[in-house]
């Protein structure tokens, strides 16, 4: 999708970044239809084949180095992933936290043994994937985290509530954000795996029912005296967890980013098919000075996010991007995706309000974005410690 007519950068210009855009495409217009998308909708969730499916079509793990059990790619197939689901209306399955939150933290601190136990799984779809940082009274805050990983012997005994935790219903590989020693605060933090097959003491709560992303499931977990193996710490040691959340909440961020601009892209090219077709007054709603005036901001807007989400990728891909401008890029697109889907909105008259046209859903699906990732409060209390 080019509907902004903004060039490429040159890294993601290259020829087998631009074949495999193809194919991921034509893979999610044969598995992830418009009316497998409803499905989506209906059920509050993917089918778990799904993630079977795409680990079959080396679509996960896109990210991770062949030789730990992932595909070999870097940072740039994960956009171009994100990419087309945003473009195809099929940003509900939940793989980008899969692949581009949940894996990384394992490639980049897990210990070797870490590694060769899970990335493979992860990639095959055995394992689907999912972080559990916010809790009932601990949102943005992740200092104030109250669950709890004591050890006992050669294990761990988990205690705690998280919700709002996107793949909640299917995964069974759960990263959670956990205090291993709470009289040290923020350093007392830790990062432990619970595989939930098998595991007592483990029970989901709730599918929880949103305004938007109604097809993917973001649920409540409970833990409850949750007996975990002692080589489950990610890293091998107790009091990295709060470390590695900051070292890897920018790329997170960006992630947003990326996924805002593809939304709202989808929302130009929408709106623009209806306004050309649709005639009000005798005349085409394009043909009006307003729609034209309201179109031409939303295209100004989005070629710049996309612009600045781009130079945001090339510094990641070569390992600059600081958590500021990560916070940068992440409040202001969701900010400008959801200004701008609402005029596109307000452009198809009451038409935008019906669930069955696609700028009603991406009105929805917009909201969110300035929640999760840390709020776009958060994000700016961030860049003004800089100042």
């Amino acid at each position: 999708m080019n509907v902004l007519n903004v060039p490429e950068p040159a890294f993601m210009q290259e020829e087998e970044i631009t074949l495999f855009s193809d194919s991921v495409g034509k893979w999610i217009d044969e598995h992830a239809a418009p009316e497998a998308v409803q499905s989506w909708l209906a059920n509050s969730s993917v089918p778990r084949k799904l993630w079977n499916d795409a680990g079959d079509a080396g679509l996960l793990g896109l990210s991770m180095p062949e030789e730990d059990g992932g595909m070999g790619g870097d940072y740039r197939h994960e956009v171009v992933l994100m990419r087309q689901l945003g473009w195809k209306g099929a940003d509900h399955f939940g793989i980008s936290l899969h692949n581009a939150i949940v894996m990384p933290y394992i490639w980049h601190y897990g210990t070797a043994e870490q590694k060769a136990r899970w990335l493979p799984r992860l990639q095959s779809g055995e394992l689907v994937g999912a972080i559990a940082m916010t809790e009932p009274g601990a949102g943005s805050d992740l200092q104030g985290i109250k669950t709890t990983a004591v050890k006992t012997g050669n294990q761990y005994v988990v205690n705690g509530s998280k919700t709002f935790i996107t793949n909640g219903q299917l995964a069974n590989f759960i990263i959670v954000v956990a205090k291993t020693d709470p009289s040290e605060g923020a350093k007392g933090t830790s990062l432990i795996i619970v595989e939930t097959d098998g595991a007592e003491g483990f029970e989901r709560g709730r599918n929880l029912h949103k305004i938007g992303m109604e097809g993917n499931d973001t649920s409540e977990l409970f833990f409850n005296d949750v007996k975990v193996p002692g080589e489950n710490i990610i890293g091998g040691g107790e009091g990295q967890g709060f470390i590695q959340l900051m070292q890897q909440l920018p790329q997170e961020r960006l992630n947003i980013a990326v996924q805002g601009v593809a939304a709202a892209e989808r929302g130009l090219q929408e709106t623009l098919a209806y306004v050309k077709e649709r005639k009000a007054f005798g005349k085409r709603v394009i043909d009006f000075q307003n729609t034209q005036f309201k179109l031409a901001e939303v295209k100004t807007k989005l070629t710049v996010a996309k612009v600045f989400v781009d130079h945001c990728m090339g510094l990641l891909l070569k390992g600059e991007l600081d958590a500021v401008t990560a916070s940068m890029a992440k409040y202001w697109v969701t900010d400008i995706q959801g200004e701008v889907i609402d005029e596109m909105l307000q452009l198809h008259g009451g038409y935008g309000y019906m669930n069955e046209y696609p700028i009603a859903q991406l009105y929805k699906d917009a909201r969110v974005q300035r929640i999760y990732g840390g709020t776009n409060e958060i994000m700016k209390l961030l860049i003004a410690r800089t100042l």
